[in-house]
């Protein structure tokens, strides 16, 4: 489970209305009937129009400042593991939604009129989506570049030849591409993996959209916040303020677990990618006091990943982690390659 919370881009030419973040979320029902749809929901009802969700999220951004963001988005993307464990992908993750968001106002250091923030608090609206494309960043494109670099100077050479500008033999050439596209270390259906290609298998994911202020347009609720609990005189009065994304994190783990019945993997939790980035150390000390099998799969679960762990990784840190890794790997092979799980 990889979770991003991100606040809306504001400045320059971005706009203030949420229409093209709206709008983009859409892009999967383009040229689909009505009925084939993944429309938009939220706690309280489905097939909710964009045009009505624009008008909510728009309309309810009471005394904030022109800098800050009016919504922020929720992108929660759920392993090939765990989608393994959905009977129906659409109508799974609408129910885990509707649990997640209950982890997610659960986590504001915040009260309104004297009690917890609850449900009907606030202000979202979530969105299935099934497709995704790989992108310049993705591990298998980065490693296939080289020969994409090479590929495409080859082609600009066979151009400069039909157009007179170079001597050569062409059919060399093409026979050079057609070798490099074959050796390309990643492919997809028999084509080299290259940024834009769509993504095999069940890319099911969730985007969801929540309103800065709550539903009553009165208080602003921010899961940006630096300051996880804490208090601070407002008006003469001592105001709660905070949101404890390392809170949110784990009870979002959690509640996929219970729900859906799964088992996770050490290399799965929240904990585990966070030791990975800040004590590495601590981590590999774990992984390696692992069960032989949990061990394989947890190897097997870091190889396939091929999403950021967590974001802004302090160099020195990520290569002594990934310097740790590549030498527990090597040990590992065997008992990897016997394992009873089948990797």
């Amino acid at each position: 489970m990889y979770i991003t919370i991100t606040p809306q881009k504001m400045g320059g030419n971005f706009s203030k209305s949420s229409a093209d973040f709206v709008g983009y979320l859409e892009k999967e029902n383009q040229g689909l009937e009505h009925q084939d749809m993944e429309h938009f929901f939220n706690q309280y009802g489905d097939e909710i129009s964009a045009e009505e969700v624009i008008k909510e999220i728009d309309g309810n951004t009471a005394k904030l400042e022109k800098h800050e963001p009016r919504f922020y988005s929720i992108t929660v993307n759920p392993s090939k593991y765990e989608l393994q464990k959905l009977q129906n992908s659409s109508e799974d993750l609408k129910k885990y939604t509707r649990q997640l968001m209950k982890d997610y106002v659960a986590s504001f250091n915040r009260e309104i009129n004297g009690r917890s923030i609850q449900i009907e608090d606030i202000k979202y609206y979530a969105k299935i989506e099934h497709q995704r494309s790989f992108k310049g960043t993705d591990r298998k494109v980065r490693e296939n570049q080289p020969f994409a670099t090479k590929i495409l100077q080859l082609k600009d050479e066979i151009r400069n030849i039909k157009n007179g500008y170079l001597k050569g033999s062409i059919k060399k050439r093409e026979w050079e591409i057609v070798k490099l596209e074959r050796q390309a270390p990643h492919q997809q259906n028999g084509k080299r993996i290259v940024q834009g290609m769509k993504k095999d298998g069940n890319q099911s994911h969730i985007h969801i959209i929540v309103s800065r202020k709550d539903a009553s347009n009165r208080f602003s609720l921010s899961p940006g916040s630096k300051y996880k609990a804490s208090q601070v005189e407002l008006n003469g009065k001592t105001v709660k303020r905070g949101f404890d994304r390392d809170q949110f994190f784990e009870r979002a783990e959690k509640t996929f677990d219970r729900t859906f019945g799964y088992q996770r993997n050490f290399a799965e939790t929240y904990k585990a990618r966070k030791d990975f980035i800040k004590n590495p150390k601590v981590y590999f000390a774990s992984l390696m006091k692992l069960p032989t099998n949990e061990k394989a799969i947890a190897f097997k679960t870091m190889r396939d990943r091929d999403i950021p762990i967590m974001p802004s990784i302090p160099t020195n840190q990520a290569q002594l982690a990934l310097k740790v890794f590549n030498k527990l790997r090597k040990g590992l092979g065997v008992a990897v390659k016997s394992s009873s799980i089948g990797i």
